[in-house]
């Protein structure tokens, strides 16, 4: 059968966290502040000193010049966050989300040789990439226009491709509009058929917000996720790029290696890993816990929501997913591009609400928006308005 193929849309680039007016010459911008954990007059002493987490983050190596201890309670955490077994937990810090879709597909492909990789259209840009360094085959699956995946067309795809395994990329917190695919859904989907399946999950944006909201158990690594990726520094706030990967012991064992002369295994995709993310992941979660990291969510929720509001009113439509920090709205005007910095694709812009954005950053942004475009509410909407 010759290898699968459809053209994926084109990806839009990475968006920064939130948008931040480039400063005027010699004057003061509205750029959004640093959220609390990530305070930089804290961090300079830390920084004096190499910290090498090389390799395996639950086997020390020969040298002491490691945070080992403290990543480990950093991965216990996020196991726990995830419901992962108590028994039957493994992960380590990452360099970032892209490294963290690396190792999934990694452990896929060798639980499944041969298996097909299935992200939808609106997946992040790293999952090509990833897929084409491991040298697997993918197929692209639709996405509705809300960014989340169409399930009809994976069972289709899925159906079509049946005598080969499926790994499913499942993506909580798409660039573009944050949304969210159903990841028990898909679980469902895959278990009605006979083809062996890895469900991973990229909730780089999204996936630590959704999980601390209440009553939502839909990214459970006990039995509906095989691995999750996830930032570290876009939610928590580090003030250098990380993340983490996580799955189950019993499944990270089929990529175990012995180990070596730095006196610790090689589980990782980098050998040396810096050492002070986990440090900064730690001071986060224990500042914060998880009451504290859940109305951190919540905030950021509300200030969506509000500027939602805020340019539904000056009459530029906007909408968001109901969970999401994420406002959607048509490009502004290029004098209004030109000062802040906007992630756009298609004709469409947006702006995150992390933890640190200000309402008076939203306003400041608004207020540009009204005074140099022209009223579009009175226009035939393309997009459905999901929350208001």
């Amino acid at each position: 059968m010759p290898a699968p193929s459809r053209v994926p849309r084109s990806s839009s680039p990475n968006s920064p966290p939130s948008p931040r007016p480039r400063p005027p010459a010699g004057g003061r911008t509205s750029a959004s502040r640093s959220p609390p954990t990530s305070t930089t007059a804290r961090w300079p002493p830390l920084f004096g000193s190499l910290l090498n987490n090389i390799g395996d983050p639950w086997t020390d190596p020969a040298g002491a010049n490691h945070t080992k201890r403290y990543e480990r309670e950093v991965l216990d955490w996020f196991a726990d966050l995830f419901q992962a077994p108590a028994d039957d937990r493994w992960g380590y810090l990452t360099s970032g989300g892209t490294e963290g879709n690396l190792y999934g597909l990694y452990l896929a492909r060798a639980r499944l040789p041969r298996a097909l990789v299935y992200h939808s259209a609106e997946a992040h840009y790293s999952l090509p990439k990833c897929v084409d360094i491991l040298g697997l085959d993918s197929v692209v699956v639709r996405a509705d226009e809300r960014g989340e995946m169409d399930y009809d067309d994976l069972t289709r795809m899925v159906d079509r491709h049946r005598d080969r395994p499926a790994v499913v990329v499942a993506t909580c917190g798409t660039t573009m509009t944050e949304a969210a695919d159903d990841v028990p859904r898909i679980r469902q989907l895959l278990a009605r058929t006979p083809v062996r399946h890895h469900l991973h999950v990229d909730g780089a944006l999204a996936g630590v917000p959704l999980a601390l909201a209440d009553g939502r158990a839909t990214l459970r690594l006990d039995a509906t996720v095989d691995s999750i990726s996830i930032s570290g520094y876009k939610f928590l706030g580090t003030p250098v790029p990380c993340g983490a990967v996580l799955t189950r012991r019993t499944l990270q064992q089929q990529l175990a290696r012995s180990g070596n002369y730095t006196g610790t295994v090689d589980t990782t995709i980098s050998g040396s890993r810096s050492g002070h993310p986990a440090l900064l992941l730690w001071y986060a979660i224990r500042s914060l816990g998880h009451d504290g990291l859940r109305e951190r969510a919540e905030r950021a929720r509300e200030l969506a929501a509000y500027a939602v509001q805020r340019l539904n009113e000056v009459g530029w439509p906007a909408w968001r997913h109901e969970h999401a920090f994420t406002v959607v709205f048509p490009t502004p005007p290029p004098a209004v591009t030109a000062k802040w910095v906007l992630a756009s694709s298609a004709g469409r812009s947006h702006l995150i609400c992390m933890p640190g954005v200000t309402r008076e950053a939203v306003d400041d942004f608004v207020a540009d928006v009204a005074a140099r475009g022209n009223r579009l509410d009175a226009l035939p909407r393309r997009r459905r308005e999901l929350v208001r």
